[in-house]
């Protein structure tokens, strides 16, 4: 065994043990009965697709997390621009401005936007306005989201946008291409494994969330990822909520795998 491969063991031991060996611990039990037999059966999965609350909740985890995505597309992708190709002093600083919510754990950041949104709340405050509405619904618990994975967005186009030579764009500028053609057809396509990088990080998350919905979205903001967590804190249904988990990484693969494709397309 050569000395890069013994350098790569202990990485790999702790990927077997902290990731691999739990999956494949989650899987056999979505298979296993719950009764004294433990014999292999589909009931689990059967139990899921035959109920349409299960597939409509799913299909709801799977639109917010669309949602959010776009919004963070359409706020990161400016914000990640100005900071390549517009801002030159300060940037440093700014970055660190935009990383620093990260080094905040998600179940504080949900907590501040309770604060923020309830009733009698700060916005409400300095709005003047007389009643919200917000807390406890679907735009809450997005609000929440977008705020806590545009970082993410932003840096994974920051870091396209930073890598793509200035000299292409002057080239299609001097060739008679509008500013809006030049984005279209040099700045976008070229940018765009950081966008669906981006997608990733934000999308997959989100389809896994549980805290934020549970805090700010109450009964409205119930999520697959709820769920999951009843099953395994609340009811003690872990080889259901074994099988909704396995579900629910089959659409995280499954969406990697679309987006990912995406970004090696040719432009």
């Amino acid at each position: 065994m050569n000395k890069k491969n013994l350098l790569m063991m202990p990485s790999l031991v702790v990927l077997i043990c902290f990731a691999i060996v739990p999956l494949c611990i989650m899987f056999y039990f979505s298979f296993v009965s719950e009764d004294e037999t433990a014999v292999l059966t589909l009931e689990h999965y059967n139990k899921f697709f035959n109920k349409g609350f299960y597939l409509d909740l799913t299909w709801k985890t799977i639109r917010m997390s669309l949602t959010v995505t776009a919004v963070c597309i359409l706020i990161g992708y400016p914000l990640a621009y100005l900071l390549a190709k517009v801002v030159h002093k300060g940037k440093n600083v700014l970055l660190i401005l935009l990383v620093i919510p990260l080094w905040t754990s998600q179940l504080v950041r949900a907590y501040s936007w309770l604060n923020l949104l309830r009733e009698d709340g700060i916005i409400q405050q300095v709005t003047g306005m007389s009643s919200l509405n917000i807390l406890y619904t679907e735009a809450a618990v997005m609000i929440a989201l977008v705020h806590i994975f545009l970082p993410f967005m932003v840096i994974s186009v920051f870091m396209s946008l930073e890598r793509l030579d200035d000299s292409i764009v002057e080239a299609s500028k001097s060739l008679g291409a509008t500013r809006f053609e030049t984005f279209r057809r040099v700045v976008l396509p070229l940018s765009r494994p950081g966008i669906i990088s981006g997608s990733i990080l934000v999308f997959v998350p989100c389809l896994g969330v549980f805290v934020e919905p549970r805090i700010l979205g109450g009964v409205n903001g119930s999520v697959i990822g709820t769920v999951i967590e009843d099953q395994f804190f609340e009811i003690y249904g872990w080889h259901f909520g074994a099988a909704i988990a396995v579900i629910l990484l089959g659409i995280v693969l499954v969406s990697i795998g679309v987006l990912s494709r995406f970004s090696k397309e040719e432009v």
